[in-house]
């Protein structure tokens, strides 16, 4: 049955999502939590230190932020990708190299899906549709 709570959250959530570089958004956010979490490893696990100043903490949490504020005010999305890929690079100096290439790699590529969502575009017509609208006959 599809009238339980389930069947009526999915349809508005999938709504949601729709208006917003949501994947982007979330991979950027991901990118950040995951550097603040190998900033707290063991010491036997850390490759590169850093600096253990404000930046080695400040730029993962700006990473974080900005994925939040990219899933919650889609229309400052380009502002807050830029400053995001450029946390998450400066994350490779700050943070463990990145937080071990992994949440570097996961805020460039976030920061970098939400750069190029655009809001009003039409959704793209698969392959296989379109080659099936080229073989019907057209004097129907």
């Amino acid at each position: 049955m599809s009238g339980g709570p389930r069947g009526k959250f999915r349809p508005v959530f999938r709504r949601w999502r729709a208006g917003r570089p949501f994947w982007g958004g979330l991979l950027l956010a991901l990118g950040g939590a995951l550097i603040l979490l190998t900033l707290k490893a063991s010491l036997d696990v850390i490759l590169h230190v850093g600096m253990q100043g404000l930046a080695g903490y400040l730029l993962p949490v700006v990473m974080l932020l900005c994925g939040v504020l990219i899933l919650f005010s889609p229309a400052q999305r380009l502002f807050y990708s830029v400053i995001g890929v450029l946390a998450s690079l400066g994350t490779w100096v700050t943070s463990n190299l990145g937080g071990f290439f992994v949440g570097l790699l996961l805020g460039v590529v976030g920061s970098c899906l939400t750069f190029g969502w655009l809001p009003d575009q039409e959704p793209r017509v698969s392959r296989r549709l379109r080659r099936k609208m080229a073989a019907e006959p057209h004097g129907r």
